[in-house]
């Protein structure tokens, strides 16, 4: 009983996680259609939001309304835990229980802005979404799109609802690509406020700080253009 309890907190949606707005369940239902099982609907809803929201590491960050699910997806791009939030609302839309994990990773492929943008190669609270799938909880990592992935030279990542789904450690050419450092926790909702801090912990307060101040000035446009930039090779 104590189990089934918990799947169905993980089925209903939050402020952030709105699996119950009008354009999440539209949108879930156009993407899972006919599908019936619970594997070939998180598949399709991955694909989804791995190809249909582009990555921008630029993207804003510091409110809540940032890692909305139903503004994640009208604005169409972001970075991994707004994305990771999307999947999350779409899955619970669809009737999967689904919750965000983060992890630190290193990347060992990045652009010079993006290192210049972060002060480091080291990311922290890089999200993923857990979905409950065949009696047991499975990774999956929608973050980076098909097109960015083949300009970096590494594989889409894949998921077939049956096995987690994280970055590749390697390139196409056998270089370092992602590292997982230390796995940090899943959350019901998107702790956007434990994410700042750590973030300040992570990149220093005054970036973070001043990184905010452009973004207000912007008014939620993002910073860059990840798209245009060259891959840094080691």
């Amino acid at each position: 009983m104590e189990e089934t309890q918990d799947l169905e907190k993980y089925l209903r949606p939050t402020p952030i996680i709105d699996s119950d707005a009008p354009a999440i369940l539209q949108h879930a239902h156009r993407i899972v259609g006919e599908f019936t099982t619970p594997v070939e609907r998180a598949v399709r809803l991955y694909l989804a939001v791995r190809d249909g929201i582009r990555y921008d590491p630029y993207a804003p960050f510091h409110l809540p309304r940032h890692y909305q699910a139903s503004w994640v997806l009208r604005r169409g791009r972001s970075f991994c835990i707004p994305k990771a939030s999307l999947l999350c609302a779409l899955a619970r839309a669809s009737s999967i229980p689904a919750r965000v994990g983060f992890a630190t990773v290193r990347n060992h492929l990045a652009t010079k802005q993006l290192l210049d943008y972060l002060g480091s190669d080291t990311f922290v609270c890089h999200a993923y979404t857990d979905l409950y799938l065949e009696g047991k909880w499975v990774k999956a990592t929608p973050a980076f799109n098909k097109e960015l992935c083949e300009r970096h030279g590494v594989s889409p990542l894949e998921f077939n609802g049956r096995e987690d789904s994280l970055f590749h450690a390697y390139d196409g050419e056998n270089r370092r690509f992602m590292e997982y450092l230390v796995y940090t926790g899943t959350h019901w909702d998107i702790p956007v406020a434990e994410i700042l801090i750590a973030w300040k912990r992570a990149y220093g307060a005054c970036r973070i700080e001043n990184l905010i101040r452009a973004f207000e000035q912007l008014e939620d446009k993002s910073m860059g253009d990840f798209d245009s930039e060259e891959v840094l090779k080691a």
